[in-house]
């Protein structure tokens, strides 16, 4: 992904009402419907661990769960190339937040870390054939070594991998930014436009229509 679509991307992932139609539109979990979506906020991609290397992320997100204070954190990762060993890096990257909220004391009362959702948004040409699974990049050694062995899952949205059919019916925004990418004709493009015209025309949703016109111009 080039520096001007990525930065672009990021702008329109910086945006709650994105995130949201993330969340609801293709995590087909029942957690996602206990959360409390008034309390989505953006957390601070930059931080450092304690042996000072600063690691500058893409986006991350909390939202409270149910009705405690427990926290999701989302963590994007943005690919336009296939990462054999994704799940390593994401294993490093949830490990410097995990740091970070001990040092800034953000456990919950009884002094537990909150989930993470790392999930890597893919727009490469090639479909993603990386291990989605930690465990499947480790050799496998019986006799009872398998059970110190970290565990890592991060949730792949491969945006080419989606049908037209599949995605058109929705009333998504990330469907919407799916569709776009996926265009192959000048029609497809008016019509995913079109759709943004009608569902981002309240006052309230300028600053999201102008994410969006930069991405498009820019992409």
């Amino acid at each position: 992904m080039n520096k001007a679509h990525d930065s672009s991307y990021k702008l329109l992932f910086s945006e709650p009402e994105i995130i949201i139609d993330l969340l609801q539109g293709f995590v087909h979990e029942p957690w996602v419907n206990e959360l409390d979506f008034s309390t989505l906020e953006k957390v601070s991609g930059s931080y450092i661990a304690d042996d000072l290397r600063s690691r500058e992320d893409d986006v991350i997100w909390r939202v409270q769960y149910q009705q405690s204070w427990i926290y999701v954190y989302l963590l994007i990762e943005f690919q336009s190339t296939v990462d054999a060993y994704m799940a390593v890096r994401l294993m490093s990257y949830m490990g410097l937040l995990y740091q970070d909220l001990i040092k800034t004391k953000q456990q919950t009362e009884n002094k537990q870390l909150p989930p993470i959702l790392p999930v890597v948004l893919y727009n490469g040409e090639k479909r993603w054939d990386a291990a989605t699974e930690l465990k499947d990049l480790i050799v496998k050694v019986p006799g009872g070594l398998e059970k110190y062995l970290p565990s890592l899952n991060y949730l792949l949205l491969d945006e080419g991998a989606f049908d037209a059919k599949e995605l058109s019916p929705l009333k998504n925004l990330v469907a919407a930014i799916f569709r776009l990418e996926n265009s192959t004709s000048r029609e497809d493009i008016i019509d995913v436009i079109g759709n943004l015209i009608e569902w981002l025309a309240t006052p309230e949703q300028t600053r999201l229509r102008r994410s969006f016109t930069i991405w498009i111009k820019r992409v």
